[in-house]
């Protein structure tokens, strides 16, 4: 089921003007905080944003490849308190992904959005920008948002002969199988 769901999961930027229950809301989240962390300090936090006024002033956090926001009904924005652990970017990620997945395998699409080392301006960086719009504490770094609804666009799964296992070695860098 695991290869299945990865088979057809891929990132959806169109969305229907439909909420997500919930229900389903929950159940993201339950997933988002069952994803492994380092030494299990569990250094993430999840902020669930349904809110159309602040969909859309998130969907401004970046000049390229945030504008689609404005289009899903919701986003979970993933961060961390990175005092609690030095490898809170790999955790954050980790949750991102297990958020995308349980989107696909409930039937909802979803797409990252990188935050983190991004600029929302010359003068500000995107971090900064939706720390500004959610109120969240300068020791909270974000590190992406996931935008989530029901898709309105379908997608194919990437074919098996157009993945890059040139890129794969066996037993030593650069010694194929």
């Amino acid at each position: 089921m695991f290869l299945d769901l990865i088979k057809t999961r891929r990132s959806v930027r169109k969305f229907k003007d439909k909420p997500v229950e919930k229900e389903k809301i929950d159940r993201l989240i339950e997933a988002a905080l069952r994803s492994p962390s380092s030494r299990s300090i569990n250094p993430w936090r999840f902020i669930t944003v349904d809110n159309k006024k602040n969909i859309l002033k998130l969907s401004d956090a970046k000049p390229h490849g945030a504008g689609f926001l404005k289009g899903a009904p919701l986003c979970i924005v993933v961060c961390a308190n990175n005092d609690e652990s030095d490898v809170w970017v790999e955790d954050t990620s980790i949750a991102s992904i297990f958020i995308h997945l349980a989107a696909h395998d409930m039937g909802l699409g979803s797409c990252w959005i990188q935050i983190r080392q991004r600029e929302y301006s010359s003068l500000k960086s995107a971090q900064s920008y939706v720390k500004e719009v959610l109120g969240i504490p300068d020791n909270i770094m974000v590190e992406s948002i996931i935008a989530i609804g029901y898709p309105n666009q379908v997608k194919q799964g990437h074919k098996k002969d157009t993945l890059q296992f040139q890129k794969v070695s066996f037993n030593t860098y650069g010694l194929k199988g």
